[in-house]
């Protein structure tokens, strides 16, 4: 019997995530005087991560869905661990 492939991203519990480009990175962390370090950590082997092709150095934008704000950005950086 063959597996089906699970599609975590259907889940209505799952918030929209993507992969920032390296120019979009650069400007959120200038926008925040902030570097990769400080940002929340997402390990390289988390389903999402894996879903994504995620690699070591990425950050991973989450947008939320806020009850005050409407959509809350989130981001994390990818880590070995």
């Amino acid at each position: 019997m063959e597996k089906k492939k699970l599609d975590l991203f259907a889940h209505i519990w799952v918030p929209k995530h993507r992969i920032m480009s390296e120019e979009e990175k650069e400007e959120l962390l200038k926008k925040y005087n902030i570097t990769l370090q400080q940002l929340p950590r997402i390990l390289v082997n988390d389903p999402i991560c894996k879903e994504l092709k995620a690699k070591v150095g990425d950050v991973i934008e989450i947008e939320r869905d806020s009850p005050t704000a409407g959509k809350a950005m989130y981001y994390r950086v990818v880590v070995l661990e």
